[in-house]
Formats: structure tokens, sequence, C-alpha cells
């Protein structure tokens, strides 16, 4: 490829991802020389270290978990990033929490703060939703399945913020009774949440 098609093929993943990260580029054979010359040139901004974006792309307040997925595109943003991410929490944590799997890396990043916690097997895959943030596609667990992993957490976030999420959920309808129990019963919390759920039913 020449320093031009090299260009050219950076700048299409850009404006498709949203973000690029520089190692992707290395399976393309892609020198990392040809980044910097598009951000010298203004074609391309470095958003954080390793990370790219188009000048002027817009912003938004949850571009933070735009750059986590793209840095760790397997994990899923989980408990109270995903209260706050579906606006089901007046809580405002100062870390992400984040679910990987269990014998996975955790990723390092200098900013924000991370709280990883390690999920497996059903726990983990089931009730992913892909969402685009900034050009990005983010994961992370659907209404119905961040409540139930709420009451499993319940001892690490406070139940009062379990039940808040119930609440809400409930309240605007936000999942129906069948998703709370399959997700209740998926994460060995159907016990717990009996008695909360049949008092708001």
């Amino acid at each position: 490829m020449t320093v031009t098609t090299h260009a050219q093929r950076i700048l299409r993943l850009a404006s498709r991802r949203g973000l690029l990260r520089a190692r992707d580029l290395a399976s393309d054979h892609i020198p990392r020389a040809t980044l910097t010359r598009l951000v010298a040139s203004g074609q391309l901004t470095q958003v954080s270290r390793g990370l790219y974006a188009l000048p002027g792309q817009a912003r938004s307040g949850q571009h933070q978990l735009a750059e986590i997925a793209a840095r760790s595109p397997q994990s899923v943003f989980c408990l109270l990033t995903a209260l706050r991410f579906h606006q089901l929490t007046t809580q405002s944590p100062h870390e992400v929490w984040l679910a990987i799997p269990n014998k996975a890396h955790a990723p390092k990043l200098d900013y924000p703060p991370l709280r990883i916690v390690r999920f497996s097997g059903s726990s983990l895959t089931a009730g992913i939703e892909s969402h685009k943030v900034d050009g990005a596609l983010i994961r992370v667990y659907s209404v119905a399945k961040t409540v139930a992993d709420c009451f499993k957490y319940r001892n690490k976030i406070g139940l009062d913020v379990a039940l808040e999420a119930l609440r809400e959920c409930r309240r605007e309808k936000r999942a129906s009774n069948d998703e709370l129990w399959h997700y209740a019963r998926l994460c060995r919390v159907a016990n717990v949440m009996r008695p909360y759920l049949e008092s708001i039913e």
C-alpha cells in the first residue's frame, strides 16, 4: 500500500468506528508514522494515549465509556455504570464498573478509575446490549440483567441501590416481570428479589 492509501484506510476506519486504536492498524501492516502525519496535518485528532478520532467529532457526556470500550472491546459495562447509562439511579459513581471474563487481563487506564468485576458463564454473556456512543460501539448489560446483577452484588453496591433500580425499572416499565424473573434466576437471586418484586407488582 502507498502512504496515501494507508492514510485513506485509517480515515475510513476512524469514520466507521468513531475511535481508532493505534494497535488496530498492525494487522493491516499500516505504519504508525501514517498516524503521526495525519495528526500533524489536522486530519486526525489524538483523543488520548493510543486513541484517535476524526477532528470536530462531537463528544457526549459518555465519551469516557466509548474510550474504555475502544481499549477493551470484550468488556461489558455493568452495575452502577450500567444503571447510570440506563438512567435508573441517582448515584453518580466516580469509578467505571466493568465486567470481564474470569481469566481475562484487566485493562489498565490512567483515568477514569475502573472497578473490575469478574463474571463467568451465562452471567457474563447474557443480557448484553450494543449501543453507539460518540460513533463507537459499547457493550452494556440490559436493564433487567443490571437489576438482577445489583441484587447479586448488593454487598458491594448496597441494597438501597438495588431497590432503587428495581423501583425505577418497574415505574418506568423498562423491563417486564418475565424478564426480571429470568435474570433473577440466571443470577441466582430469585429468592432475594421475590419479596421486593411481589411488593411492587
